[in-house]
């Protein structure tokens, strides 16, 4: 029946004619993935660099104005381009059609794009009662809320988000490796409240997973200074070595945007 129908709409899609709407059931499930593979296709074709990208949607949204992923789509090059605003308002009808699949999302970008950490909570607040114990953007729902807690100086709350979220990817299996930014942060919440063992402890199994990351060299090294430790001066530099050479906070979305206490090389060498 699917393939079918995957057939049936991939011989009657010709460009600049479209789809009837009155032929597609648009409450159908079978035909909304249909469609998504056919007008998937066809987008990436182009690219979402390219303005065929947004009008390839923009025709799958003309026969079946209830497919969420359309929409999510369509925002993709305003958000790589900073136009927040459209952003949201595709995003937000996203959410409209499909919550459970796209409120965490939204949170993220909240987080990490718009910074407003206000909006990011409650939505992640209320991802987590649709899909508990769930992940977006290769972290679970409880890093982001930790991060926003961070940036709105409530360490605390920051604390236990991180704690939570590592306890959640343990949950997985004992092999499964923590992530490196979960412990990065982790640490910088431990610096921010003195808790300079803990902190150095958390640096330091960071750099285990990841030895080249310039911010988990960087925060060992200011911890070390604040303890008296002169090892400072050799993770200093490591950090210096490690930014001049291309080593970054290493998540997929960091070529558009800064994270949460991501250095510059001006704050390496300020030191």
């Amino acid at each position: 029946m699917e393939k079918s129908l995957i057939l049936f709409l991939s011989m009657l899609f010709v460009p600049d004619l479209g789809f009837s709407q009155s032929k597609i059931d648009c409450s159908s499930k079978v035909a909304q993935d249909s469609l998504l593979e056919v007008y998937s296709k066809k987008a990436w074709k182009f690219g979402y660099n390219h303005p065929d990208w947004e009008a390839s949607w923009d025709s799958l949204i003309a026969i079946c104005p209830n497919i969420a992923e359309a929409y999510q789509e369509k925002a993709i090059p305003y958000l790589k381009s900073g136009d927040y605003a459209k952003t949201f308002e595709l995003e937000d009808k996203a959410v409209e059609l499909d919550p459970k699949r796209w409120i965490a999302y939204r949170g993220f970008l909240h987080c990490i794009f718009t910074k407003n950490y206000s909006k990011a909570l409650a939505d992640f607040q209320l991802a987590e009662q649709l899909v508990p114990n769930a992940s977006v953007m290769d972290h679970t729902y409880s890093f982001f809320c930790g991060l926003s807690f961070l940036e709105t100086g409530e360490l605390e709350q920051a604390e236990k988000m991180f704690q939570k979220d590592i306890e959640q990817q343990k949950s997985r299996g004992k092999d499964n490796d923590i992530h490196f930014n979960s412990l990065l942060y982790l640490g910088i919440v431990h610096l921010e409240m003195n808790e300079y063992i803990e902190a150095e402890r958390n640096f330091r199994d960071c750099l285990n997973y990841y030895s080249q990351m310039p911010e988990a060299n960087y925060y060992l090294a200011r911890v070390l200074k604040a303890t008296g430790n002169t090892d400072s001066v050799l993770y200093f530099a490591k950090a210096k070595e490690y930014y001049d050479q291309g080593y970054r906070i290493n998540e997929d979305n960091e070529a558009y945007v800064n994270y949460p206490r991501q250095i510059s090389l001006i704050e390496i060498e300020q030191k």
